[in-house]
């Protein structure tokens, strides 16, 4: 017996896990059937569903139709039908009967055009006695109408190889049962012939034989029926082309998931056209496709549709001559389908439940829910919670039963159910998910034991009693005074309702409970009963409270409305509150002006209100509360309106005049302050005339620019002019009356200025009074003066000021300093000439009275009794790479900074650099000003000043700012490529920095490539690190064009390449190319190289020559000592002619420029760009600044420090293309170059000037700054007043006459020359510590010497002392490059200045060389 029901048992798991119908229990036993549980008998849930439920049926009349259901329970179900929601009754009806398993059969359908008694929505219900009822979906019985036809085919032709269309359209219930006949005899489809959905009927790729009578016929039962026949005629192949075009588009469609969708798609034309299909603009593929199939004629099948195949479909022919397309949409329809069905679910009575139900489909659809095959109607008690979820408040026993969930829309239905069971109170409840409890009642309740139970709480009240919420408190009972371990339940209902629910309190020896969710105004009984871990106790007595009645306000004014009805009103309008109907008392309207933060209000009885006293052209917000007699009721939603516009009620600001010329006056304003606008401005009016004629004035209306050039007017004649703002509405008040006169004659600005007529200085302790005189050409336009200042120099610091200044005071100087100032005259053609004067600071000592003093020159203006004082506090904020927000104080202002009168601030700013002095000036009417437009990576400096009426300060103090960086935007410039002599594989590309570097650079790239138009990364790319302007790339093809670019790197990223240079490698390897590119052993002599025996030992610090040669020792020794006598003799005569010249009188030394200036600014060197030079009051040449030579009779002169390096970490080593060059001038005593050559490729370097300096054996024996330095003559001296001959034109030998060398030392001139072995014994060589040479960089050290096999260190020392021809002049280069160190320290000490007894000393350290000197020539 025990096995037979475990078969069955199993047999309906299988069943139910076979059909995926829920089995929630499925180790149940049968209804009715107990389980130990917790000590307790529990009823379990029982297995009850449908194994197969009804569907759509469409069916013809006569027919017989079967619904299908069947129900599994292991006691048998009671069958039912339901037809549109009503029991059948098929105990007496003849035609329906209900089949042995619960099918329903319907014989002979009824369906007539007034009598349709079959076709309606049927339902299957089952019952089991004692546990509960089911219902099964709906499904619908469709009975297909009478034949009729609502097109018929038509007669038509088509050419061989083309598509047709024979149109066959029934009722859609009829398509099923249409099918086509040719001459009386059924058309087979296959692939070519097919039949639509609709009933038509498609032929493609047409044969002779698919001509032919057609027709098509109905067979729904019955009789069939006929359309009428129609002819298709077979055509040739046309010979001309025909147009493209349909004779079937697509129509939208609407499917369910799981059908399948054909769009027709017919094209005819010659020549026959290809169809291909898109979805969603997008290539469909059909070829290979499972689903998508090109059915012929070029129609669309989808079989299987799913959600994701909705979109628009568009079919495209395509003959080659033309391109139609057709479009239709494909709609995805999807029956209900459950995300999450109802579970079954054990409860005590009073508790709270929920049965979730989660479902989805297109269109979404709706939930009803059933128990025991009844509608639930909802309730207070059955709610409908989150759209689906089922919520049964309170259970009583009655509630048990069968729930289930019906969910439908448009395209089906579907059911899921689930199982109730209320169980005994002394019962636990099995473990379930606890997502079906609510959280009032999850908490139930530990398996019970025997022992005492709690007697009644006692003193049960409310505390507190509101509309929608009752507290309850009350004491523990008396069996459990102490009541630490009880918890309690709260049972109520509304009184006359025996549903109670139940609240738990919700921790163990709590007192009190809120009970929430009630209804105003309504009685409730509580009662509450204490439990124990023996179970629940007795139940308190009940208690009747009444909720308080809710108060009911006026809900929110419907239709509110506000409409501007003047400038200064606004009318709101509004409607009766929906709610708190009949009880309105008055209401309030607020209203506010917006952006502002404080709301008035005004009280109103009726429904509308105007509102005056508005400000013009202003938005406002409004809103309306009701009043009843309980208080304010809900607020409307805040409606914005802008009063009307108006003519503004404030003229405009700050209007001033600028004469331009004799018949021109330029307006500048500011619009009316903020707030008396009164609309949006559409212009200014501007009315002007003549003072002496005030009758006659002119009108001039312009746009809304604030400033305007009035032109025409006359000479010499006073104008007054005032400007007012325009609205749409109107003019507004106009500004006073401001005059000025026209210019009698228009000036000159075709010329710069000519040079002040006088200039006049005072030095104080820290600062110079200048004063001055305009040019005497009055008659040419001066925009203003430039002073520059600096020590030695004036162009250390500009500073511009007004034409109409004529004095300034320099300030923030050194004290005891020597400052050299210069004045010119500008206007906007430029800086005219400028006019110089020196003044010495005093010292700190120096207390004496300072007495100022103002020079009343001509034109000099009387300065207003009162002036205004600047603003201060000028700061300079950088916002990015072209913007800078200038902010600044006013100390004529109250503390809070606020401007309530007519001034206006005038901001000037430009770029701080010496060339440059033009001001940029801008008017603001606050304490702030956004300059834009700036240039990126540039020092700015900004002043303020102040303009009330007729009154202005000075300008401020300045401000400074550097603007950020950005890329480069110009690629670098002057890009040259030479070959390097004696090296025709290597080339040296020299550039210049980009004119717009925007910041600094930090590195170029240089690409070359033999194809000009190769792709960017096909090219060759040659790095370069920092800013220098040469590069040096080896390695290259002989005889072969390159093409070079250049860009630039900073901090920002990469600028522009340059154009691409062209550049020719030589054809052949140079034949009297020398080894290592060096010239011969005697180390830059102009005569022949040595000849050195092969056992010639090198002396000390020499090197090998690499020519060998038979000339002996012997003759070498007596060379040297030729040499070193020639050198000894030369310093003796250097050392008479310093002591000579220190002295000499000054008044010499002033002929002796005199004289030399007149040589020298006559005489033109290669390169030189400045014709016109400065006064000898000092000597700026590339920041190196040398004073005249005098003995100050100060004991503390002021003297100039020059920027001549100190040590060897100053100087830069030159670069290979020195080596190159040194070669060229090496050769060039041969007689092989000229000094134009050189000068030529000297000048290609771009860098800074050359300076030249000797190497010699002996320190320095004159003060550097007593040794002028020109920047373009490399090979003279400024103040040397013998007109050198071109030195490196010259192929004597080193061994010059005594009387030339005399006449080019008589001063000191610099030069630099090669090192050679022999000739240096004052300095040890001894490199520095940490002195290393950079190989990154390609260059080499300054003349360092190399042999192949012997490589020795060549000791070098300088001195600035006097050399005549005797030495070629050696270029020293200081590029813009990274200080790179090298061995040799350049140059001892610049400060010394030799007095006669220190030259003494000097004799004799010269005897002690001599001596040296005799002891090498002797060993």
């Amino acid at each position: 017996m025990a096995a037979g029901r475990a078969r069955r048992l199993l047999g309906s798991l299988w069943i139910a896990l076979l059909l995926g119908q829920p089995d929630p229990a499925g180790a149940a036993a049968r209804s009715g059937s107990q389980s130990p549980l917790a000590g307790s008998l529990v009823k379990t849930f029982t297995p009850f569903y449908f194994l197969v439920e009804p569907t759509d049926v469409l069916s013809v009349r006569g027919a017989s139709v079967i619904m299908n259901c069947s129900a599994y329970c292991e006691t048998s179900p009671k069958i039912e039908w339901k037809k549109d929601g009503t029991f059948l009754n098929l105990v007496s009806d003849d035609r329906r009967q209900l089949l042995p398993d619960g099918s329903l059969l319907i014989n002979s359908v009824v369906h007539s055009k007034h009598n349709k008694p079959d076709e309606g929505y049927y339902q299957c219900v089952a019952t089991v006695e004692s546990l509960g009822t089911i219902v099964s979906r709906t499904a619908k019985l469709t009975v297909a109408g009478l034949p009729r036809f609502s097109s018929q085919p038509e007669a038509s032709s088509v050419s061989k190889g083309s598509s047709a269309i024979l149109n066959c359209e029934v009722n859609a219930d009829l398509a099923p049962f249409v099918r086509w006949e040719q001459d009386r005899q059924p058309v087979l489809l296959d692939e070519r012939v097919f039949k639509l959905p609709s009933g038509a009927l498609i032929i493609s790729n047409a044969t002779d034989t698919d001509g032919g009578l057609y027709r098509c016929v109905i067979e729904s039962g019955g009789t069939p029926k006929y359309s009428d026949e129609a002819e298709l005629k077979v055509l040739p192949d046309p010979e001309e082309p025909q147009d493209l075009m349909f004779v079937r588009q697509p129509s939208s469609l609407t499917k369910l998931t799981g059908q399948s969708a054909v769009f027709p798609c017919v094209a005819v034309g010659f020549p026959v056209p290809y169809m291909r299909w898109t979805r969603n603009e997008e290539e469909l593929i059909t070829e290979g496709s499972g689903r998508f199939l090109l059915l012929a004629g070029g129609s669309l099948e989808i079989s299987e549709v799913t959600e994701q195949d909705a979109g628009t479909y568009t079919c495209i022919a395509d003959n080659g001559n033309d391109t139609i397309e057709a479009q239709a949409e494909l709609t995805v329809q999807v029956p209900p389908e459950f995300l999450k069905r109802p579970a079954n679910i054990y409860a005590h009575e009073s508790m709270d439940i929920v049965f979730e139900c989660e479902v989805t489909g297109k269109p979404t659809p709706t939930v009803k829910w059933v128990k025991n095959g009844d509608m639930v109607i909802p309730s207070d008690y059955f709610k409908i919670i989150k759209e689906h979820n089922l919520q049964v408040l309170g259970l009583v026993k009655s509630d048990e039963g069968f729930y289930q969930c019906i969910a439908e829309n448009d395209v089906g239905n579907a059911q899921a159910g689930a199982q109730l069971i209320i169980l005994d109170l002394d019962v636990a409840i099995p473990t379930l998910p606890p997502t079906s409890l609510t959280s009032a009642t999850n908490d139930h309740l530990a398996p019970a034991t025997t022992g005492p139970l709690p007697s009644a709480p006692r003193d049960v009240v409310a505390t507190l009693v509101s509309t929608r919420f009752i507290r309850l408190t009350w004491r523990t009972p008396v069996s459990d005074p102490q009541g630490d371990n009880l918890t309690y339940s709260i049972f109520y209902t509304k009184e006359g309702i025996n549903r109670e629910r139940v609240e738990n309190t919700s921790r163990p020896g709590e007192t009190q409970v809120m009970i929430q969710n009630l209804m105003p105004e309504t009685v409730y009984v509580f009662r509450v009963v204490a439990q124990n871990k023996h179970g629940p106790g007795e139940s308190s007595a009940p208690l009747k409270v009444a909720t308080q009645p809710e108060v009911q306000l006026p809900g929110p004014a419907p239709n509110i409305r506000a409409s501007a009805t003047s400038p200064t009103s606004v009318t709101v309008t509004w409607e009766t509150p929906l709610s708190g109907n009949g009880e309105i008392q008055n209401y309030k309207l607020y209203y506010m002006e917006k952006g502002q933060d404080t709301e008035q209000d005004v009280d109103v009885a009726g429904l509308s209100y105007t509102i005056n006293g508005l400000k013009k052209y202003t938005e406002y917000s409004f809103r309306v509360v009701a009043y009843n007699k309980h208080g304010p009721g809900v607020s409307t939603q805040d409606v914005v309106v802008r009063t009307l516009s108006d003519v503004p009620s404030a003229p405009p600001q700050n209007l001033t005049l600028e004469v331009r010329n004799s018949k021109s006056i330029m307006l500048h304003w500011q619009p009316p302050p903020a707030g008396t606008h009164s609309g949006q401005i559409t212009g200014y009016k501007i009315r002007y005339r003549k003072v002496s004629r005030k009758s006659d004035v002119t009108e001039s209306i312009g746009g809304t620019q604030l400033y305007q050039l009035i032109e025409g007017l006359e000479r010499g004649t006073e104008y007054s002019f005032r400007v007012a703002a325009l609205t749409v509405n109107g003019t507004g008040p106009a500004t006073d009356w401001v005059s000025a006169e026209t210019f009698e004659s228009d000036l000159d600005e075709t010329r710069v200025p000519e040079v002040p007529s006088s200039l006049h200085v005072r030095p104080l302790v820290t600062s110079i009074v200048v004063s001055w005189t305009p040019p005497e050409n009055q008659n040419i336009v001066v925009r203003g003066y430039a002073i520059g200042y600096g020590i030695g120099s004036p162009h250390a610091q500009t500073i511009k000021v007004d034409y109409k200044q004529r004095y300034y005071t320099i300030e923030n100087l050194d004290p005891s300093s020597h400052y050299v100032i210069t004045l010119k005259a500008f206007n906007n053609v430029g800086e005219g000439i400028p006019l110089y004067e020196s003044a010495v600071t005093r010292p700190h000592s120096d207390t004496s009275e300072v007495d100022l003093f103002v020079i009343n020159a001509p034109y000099t203006p009387v300065p207003d009794p009162s002036p205004m004082m600047p603003p201060v506090g000028v700061q300079a904020s950088i916002l990015s790479h072209d913007t800078i927000r200038i902010t600044w104080a006013d100390n004529s202002l109250p503390k809070n900074q606020k401007i309530t009168d007519a001034r206006y601030y005038t901001v000037r700013w430009k770029t701080n650099i010496p060339a440059n002095t033009k001001y940029k000036t801008a008017n603001a009417t606050t304490l702030s000003y956004l300059v834009t437009g700036l240039k990126p990576n540039t020092l700015y400096e900004f002043s303020v000043m102040v303009t009330k009426g007729r009154r202005s300060s000075t300008w401020s103090m300045t401000a400074h700012g550097t603007t950020f960086e950005l890329v480069p935007t110009s690629p670098p410039k002057d890009v040259t490529v030479v070959s390097k002599e004696g090296k025709p594989r290597t080339i040296i590309v020299n550039w210049q920095p980009p004119s717009e570097a925007n910041g600094k650079i930090t590195g170029y790239i240089i690409y070359y490539s033999t194809d000009v138009n190769a792709e960017i990364h096909d090219w060759v790319i040659e790095p370069v690190v920092g800013n220098r302007l040469t590069h040096q790339i080896q390695e290259l093809t002989l005889d072969t064009p390159y093409y070079f670019k250049i860009q630039a790197r900073n901090s920002k990223g990469m600028g522009p390449m340059s154009e691409a240079v062209q550049f020719r490698t030589p054809k052949a390897e140079s034949s009297d190319k020398m080894p290592n590119d060096q010239a011969s052993g005697s180390a830059g002599k102009g005569s022949r190289p040595m000849d050195i025996g092969p056992d010639y030992k090198p002396p000390l610090g020499g090197s090998n020559s690499p020519h060998g040669s038979p000339t002996s020792p012997l003759d070498s020794n007596m060379l040297l000592v030729i040499i070193v006598s020639v050198g000894v003799i030369t310093i003796v005569i250097v050392v008479i002619v310093a002591v000579f010249c220190t002295r000499r009188t000054t008044s010499h030394q002033k002929k002796k420029r005199a004289a030399c200036k007149s040589v020298n600014g006559s005489h033109k060197y290669k390169g030189n760009s400045k014709d016109v030079k400065p006064p000898d009051l000092w000597i700026h040449h590339e920041r190196l600044e040398l004073k005249p030579i005098d003995k100050s009779p100060d004991p503390n002169p002021i003297m100039t420090d020059t920027p001549i390096p100190r040590n060897s970490q100053d100087i830069t080593p030159v670069d290979n293309s020195m080596d190159s060059n040194i070669h060229q001038r090496r050769n060039s005593y041969r007689g092989h170059e000229s000094e134009d050559s050189m000068s030529t490729l000297a000048g290609r370097r771009g860098m800074r000037p050359k300076m030249m300096m000797p190497f010699d054996s002996q320190p320095p024996q004159q003060s550097v700054r007593n040794t002028p330095s020109t920047d373009t003559m490399p090979a003279s001296s400024s103040q040397t007043c013998t007109d050198h001959q071109d030195l490196e034109s010259t192929t004597g030998s080193y061994l010059a006459n005594a009387q030339e060398e005399d006449s080019a030392q008589n001063l000191p001139t610099a030069h630099v020359r090669p090192s050679h072995p022999l000739k240096s014994f004052a300095v040890p060589a001894v490199p520095p510590a940490g002195s290393t040479y950079d190989p990154a960089l390609p260059s080499t050290p300054l003349l360092t010497q190399q042999a192949p096999a012997h490589p020795v260190h060549s000791v070098k020392t300088a001195s600035i002392g006097t050399l005549g021809r005797t030495r070629p002049p050696m270029p020293v280069v200081v590029p813009s490059a990274p200080d790179v160190q090298e061995t040799t320290r350049m140059l001892e000490d610049s400060e010394s200045n030799y007095e006669p007894d220190e030259l003494t000393k000097e004799m004799a350290h010269l005897e002690g060389l001599m001596k040296d000197l005799n002891a090498i020539t002797t060993a």
